[in-house]
């Protein structure tokens, strides 16, 4: 409780009044794929991030923000509206793609749409006119001389694509703002080995130098194989090239006198996409940077509140002086009555063809997990994942009986525990389950409660029917994939099987 106290006296204390306020700042949102706090800024050591950690410098870092779920769609489907993706029933990744769809209950609106109702100019692209979302030309790559230049949305619900009026604010006509920079980040080092080698030679080109892959460290799970060293140095150089990209999208807005009327928020979708990181709730999963600069926001200063990525959609809101909605479940966290949160939640459901369920709750200290499935894998089938060279070697090495025993404990198990309990601050890397440690039973039961309650009062929709299931699987059946058609046989198989 002392702690939850101090915490609302910061705040207090970072709060600038609103008279301080330009008059409708416009709003930006960086919006990073597939990325955890690997800048210099939140102790990344090896690799540095000028313009990211100038933002920070300038602004607010939250050190504990987290994403409500690990997966593109849902993540997105929760961040523009500011609620639960399993309050609105969007929680499965890439659903409502099929015959039958997802529409949003009466009472809940996407950001843009309440930012153009208040006079505001809205729009969503790479906020560099001429590039994509990679920082290359536009049309350099699959869509030469065509195709869409609005940023990415990936939203699971219907919605009318008039709710974004440009893919940049270039013609915003004196209008206040409202613009989404979606930026590529993690995934830029995905592809095959010649996509691979290509963005390496392009991080020389543009940076000077290459992560060299001997200097990586690695999470105590994995491996320090070749292809895994390789695969998190170019991670790490692809967390350069997105702050490269930050960095020209800040000195546009300065260029254009924009930069002092214009709030920003720095944020990433999930943590990095590796075997415990993307579509899973541990830290490498749920945990991203989580910045913000501007007009009435304290600048240097660090919070270690538990914040969540829907948070973006009501503190942007209140900043526009727009009403946030009473049913909005993201807060103003820079309000100056702003009272930390004592839990957060989080949750992973089906992602593409594989079924999945797990909740958790993250307080001060503990992380609590509950698995649904527990008789299914860790690493259950998934065309997605199983075709990225890194899952690819894992699994090369568990069959082969080369991995070391932690990472066939927590990443190649047949079942898994129905409870998990983490100290996640002495356990940064999650490690050691407590659940089943009496010296821990308080915490286990008080977490347990915690999360019953909230998936009773937040209206969790939980597993989708088979119907839906059926009705978005003829999406990914088009493709004539027969790794997923198998998967999906496995899926129904394993539900009849009572796993």
């Amino acid at each position: 409780m002392k702690r939850i106290l101090l915490l609302a006296a910061l705040i207090s204390s970072f709060f600038v009044p609103p008279s301080s306020f330009s008059a409708q700042p416009n709003v930006l949102w960086f919006v990073v794929d597939d990325m955890s706090p690997s800048f210099s800024c939140y102790g990344e050591t090896l690799i540095q991030t000028p313009a990211v950690d100038k933002l920070a410098a300038e602004g607010t870092k939250f050190t504990r923000a987290y994403v409500t779920a690990p997966v593109c769609s849902t993540c997105r489907s929760a961040l523009i509206t500011g609620m639960y993706q399993t309050t609105i029933g969007a929680h499965h990744h890439r659903s409502g793609r099929g015959e039958m769809k997802i529409h949003l209950p009466s009472d809940v609106t996407p950001v843009p749409v309440q930012f153009q109702k208040a006079g505001y100019y809205t729009c969503i692209g790479s906020g560099l006119p001429g590039q994509d979302n990679c920082g290359m030309p536009f049309g350099n790559g699959k869509k030469k001389g065509g195709g869409s230049r609005l940023g990415k949305t990936d939203y699971n619900f219907e919605w009318d694509p008039k709710m974004y009026d440009s893919h940049d604010w270039a013609e915003h006509g004196g209008k206040p703002f409202f613009m989404q920079v979606q930026l590529h980040g993690g995934k830029l080092r995905e592809g095959d080995e010649k996509a691979r080698v290509a963005f390496k030679q392009r991080v020389i080109a543009e940076l000077g130098s290459a992560t060299d892959p001997q200097k990586v460290t690695l999470p105590p799970y994995y491996p320090r194989d070749p292809v895994l060293l390789e695969d998190w140095a170019l991670y790490l150089d692809s967390a350069r090239m997105t702050d490269l990209h930050v960095g020209r999208v800040i000195a546009r807005l300065e260029t254009e006198g924009l930069l002092e009327n214009t709030l920003i928020i720095f944020m990433t979708d999930h943590g990095i996409s590796h075997a415990r990181g993307k579509q899973f709730l541990y830290d490498e999963g749920a945990h991203i940077p989580f910045i913000v600069r501007g007009p009435g926001v304290m600048k240097g200063a660090v919070r270690d509140d538990l914040v969540m990525q829907i948070d973006m959609a009501a503190m942007s809101l209140a900043a526009a002086g727009i009403p946030i909605p009473a049913t909005m479940q993201g807060r103003d966290i820079l309000a100056k009555d702003h009272q930390p949160r004592q839990a957060i939640f989080a949750a992973r459901d089906r992602c593409d063809e594989t079924v999945e369920h797990l909740r958790s709750t993250r307080t001060d200290r503990f992380l609590y997990i509950r698995n649904f499935l527990p008789q299914r894998p860790h690493l259950q089938p998934n065309a997605y994942k199983d075709g990225k060279a890194i899952v690819q070697t894992l699994r090369s090495l568990h069959s082969e009986g080369k991995l070391p025993s932690i990472s066939e404990d927590l990443l190649f198990s047949s079942t898994r525990q129905a409870e998990e309990l983490y100290d996640y601050q002495a356990d940064p890397f999650q490690l050691t389950n407590l659940a089943a440690n009496p010296d821990f039973k308080t915490e286990l039961e008080s977490h347990r409660a915690q999360m019953d309650r909230w998936v009773k009062q937040s209206g969790d929709k939980g597993p989708e029917s088979e119907a839906m299931y059926d009705s978005d699987m003829v999406e990914y059946t088009r493709k004539k994939n027969p790794e997923v058609e198998k998967n999906i046989a496995l899926m129904k198989q394993w539900a009849r099987d009572g796993k």
